[in-house]
């Protein structure tokens, strides 16, 4: 991975379009998933207009990956030329909050490239960067795109261990950057939201973190602006989230990816078994 990792960008986009045609249309990756999620967050869409979208997630699948093994050694120039801020002001935003004396979660989702946001986050700031992760079975992929998230100064740690470790740096400002979406243990699922017009599990870990530990809770904007192009912006959802009510903050950044999506849909992650149980299942 790391040798293809080295090869220039046309090529691996050419890798990609090769990808996308052995995905898509000689092994048909998950189409029964992707096919499902797109009937049931798209129900006023017509047949035509969801395989439109299904077969630019594709394409856009075959980006990713390619790019996601590119991340193993893309240089810092590299990730400034091809990850952008949205205006002059989005990384002010962050200095701003550092000098209140306040940290940041930054709240992303499985949409656009979010690994090379990591990685653009992690240039930002020498304060600490947290970015949180969920351990994959595969403990050789584990590590290596660990490797490749901390590249440029981040730390990784998982989620069940990222309240122990922000509560211990509750004296030291930080960025933490984690993904909302997810999909909760079936036994753990304390909340349920509506996403994508369907009821959806959800982790209230954001909140709960935000709420212990006061900090700034921003969403993570991304947008694919063309091939291998992309720009980030941070757009504040409470500064005092000792004072929201329960939910609220799950429900604001869960409605703002919700818009994202529906703008440009097919740079989610719709191969993903987004929805494998529903409310009926937790109450029995």
């Amino acid at each position: 991975m790391y040798l293809i990792s080295l090869l220039p960008f046309w090529f691996l986009y050419t890798i990609s379009d090769a990808v996308y045609i052995g995905l898509y249309y000689i092994l048909g990756y998950r189409k029964a998933v992707v096919r499902e999620n797109l009937v049931n967050s798209f129900p006023e869409k017509t047949d035509h207009e969801r395989r439109v979208i299904e077969k630019k997630y594709y394409r856009y699948l075959g980006d990713l990956i390619m790019e996601s093994i590119k991340s193993l050694s893309i240089s810092k120039k590299e990730v400034m030329r091809r990850m952008l801020p949205a205006t002059i002001h989005t990384d002010q935003l962050v200095a701003d909050i550092f000098a209140r004396g306040k940290s940041i979660l930054g709240v992303a989702g499985h949409y656009g490239n979010w690994e090379w946001a990591a990685l653009s986050c992690s240039m930002m700031t020498d304060e600490g960067r947290i970015v949180v992760y969920k351990p994959l079975a595969n403990k050789v992929f584990d590590k290596t795109f660990n490797q490749s998230r901390s590249r440029f100064g981040a730390e990784t740690v998982a989620m069940k261990d990222v309240f122990r470790k922000l509560v211990r740096m509750r004296d030291q400002r930080s960025f933490t950057i984690l993904l909302s979406d997810q999909t909760p243990v079936q036994e753990s699922v304390q909340y349920f939201t509506r996403f994508l017009n369907q009821p959806t599990a959800v982790f209230l870990g954001v909140e709960k973190l935000a709420k212990a530990l006061d900090s700034v809770v921003v969403f993570c904007d991304i947008k694919c602006v063309k091939r291998g192009y992309y720009t980030y912006n941070f757009i504040p959802l409470t500064t005092d989230p000792e004072n929201t009510a329960e939910h609220e903050i799950t429900n604001m950044h869960v409605a703002h990816l919700e818009t994202t999506i529906r703008e440009t849909p097919q740079y989610w992650l719709w191969s993903h078994r987004r929805w494998k149980f529903k409310p009926r299942n937790i109450n029995g």
